[in-house]
């Protein structure tokens, strides 16, 4: 396993984190992120721990722009943990940016179950600024369906909470494509969540990934699959109600207020640097990827001068990292600066004709565009986004 220094660049300046807390009270069928049902209560240990893997990796960040701590459920740890881990944060990093009009966007995800006015006020004492919780359905039935236990009018109260703890910036999370929604419930469910007044709203099509008690329900024929050309509906009347209201798709299933856009997934999607802690979690520097290990046991047992034990470490790659440059700007409505793609193709010395060729042919099928000197997929071409993309990537890096 390679050592501590490889993952953290000389220098510092890194101005994003992600931090993952991989406790829930409940697996959700159709979730593939890491989490864990903890029957040996193991928070304690876990915060200490992840406290550790903080300090060690402080030294190379910047002040601090954008964190997001997922997971799991964060919300579901106790508020003296949350206290505690608040507070090292406070001391090993620079937070001055989410103080006051500092600028910077603090996220912690939240199961509506677990959002407590204590809690609340302890996070906004430690910086957070924003919330993103997991509505997924306003219907009963279809929670029932995804195995996600909460009562959808827990979700208001936890936003009204949040709100009046000072947590302006509010993101809801949904998700259509269920199986046996219908059109009509899922814009029952979208006008439900925009009437709630949040700034940002993601929207996911239920995906079936592997190793998923939804997959496995699947394939024992305990449902049927949404239909594909409801699904294309569904979406549709999403791009129409939210428009309505002020919003705009910024990113494939990631809609916003104008300014209201969640700056670190932003930082994702443009392939810029972020640090991770906690199992399970990706880090990024440099064209340098890993991965800590995605078992609780493992993360608490294995420490490195405080860093984490890593499963997946990928070297810098040029035509790798300009592949997925273009997977993740042609998800995004600020597409791709076409001369400096262009000029990337080149210097990896790939097709440069080819690249234009398939550029050109998405803008003759009305899938994609060209606004001052940037390329972007149309509406159309979203629901075609990952084919798109991978016919150029394609050529990039065959």
């Amino acid at each position: 396993m390679p050592s501590a220094e490889w993952r953290v660049p000389s220098g510092g300046g890194v101005r994003s984190l992600y931090i993952h807390v991989p406790f829930c009270f409940h697996k959700c069928h159709y979730c593939d992120f890491y989490s864990i049902v903890d029957t040996r209560d193991r928070q304690g240990v876990f915060t200490e721990r992840l406290s550790r893997e903080l300090t060690a990796m402080a030294p190379w960040a910047g002040k601090l722009e954008t964190i997001f701590v997922g997971g799991g459920t964060p919300s579901l740890l106790r508020v003296e943990l949350w206290k505690e881990l608040l507070g090292v944060m406070g001391r090993v990093f620079d937070l001055s940016g989410f103080r006051g009009e500092g600028g910077g966007e603090f996220t912690v995800e939240c199961n509506p179950e677990t959002v407590t006015p204590q809690l609340m006020d302890v996070l906004v004492a430690g910086g957070v600024n924003r919330v993103s919780v997991g509505a997924q359905s306003f219907e009963s039935k279809h929670l029932k369906t995804l195995e996600r236990w909460h009562s959808p009018e827990n979700v208001a109260k936890a936003l009204e909470m949040a709100r009046a703890a000072g947590i302006g910036r509010q993101n809801v999370d949904l998700i259509f494509g269920v199986p046996g929604q219908t059109v009509g419930e899922w814009e029952s469910d979208l006008k439900t969540a925009l009437d709630l007044g949040t700034s940002h709203l993601s929207c996911y099509n239920l995906t079936y990934e592997p190793n998923t008690a939804m997959t496995a329900r699947m394939k024992r024929g305990e449902f049927v699959v949404a239909d594909e050309d409801v699904e294309v509906e569904m979406y549709e009347a999403t791009l129409r109600m939210v428009r309505a209201r002020g919003m705009e798709r910024y990113e494939v299933s990631n809609y916003a207020v104008p300014g209201q856009e969640c700056r670190h997934n932003l930082a994702y999607w443009r392939q810029e640097n972020w640090l991770a802690a906690g199992p399970s979690a990706s880090g990024h520097f440099a064209g340098n990827r890993w991965k800590n290990s995605p078992r609780l046991d493992d993360y608490l047992t294995f420490d490195d001068r405080g860093f984490a034990g890593v499963v997946d470490w990928e070297r810098p790659d040029p035509r790798r990292n300009l592949s997925e440059r273009i997977m993740t700007g042609l998800r995004i409505s600020e597409g791709l600066d076409e001369g400096w793609l262009m000029g990337e193709v080149l210097r990896v010395g790939a097709d440069v004709g080819r690249v234009r060729e398939e550029l050109d042919g998405m803008v003759v099928k009305g899938l994609g565009e060209r606004v001052s000197g940037r390329f972007r997929l149309t509406d159309a071409g979203v629901l075609l986004a990952d084919g798109l993309a991978g016919a150029v990537m394609g050529v990039v890096d065959p």
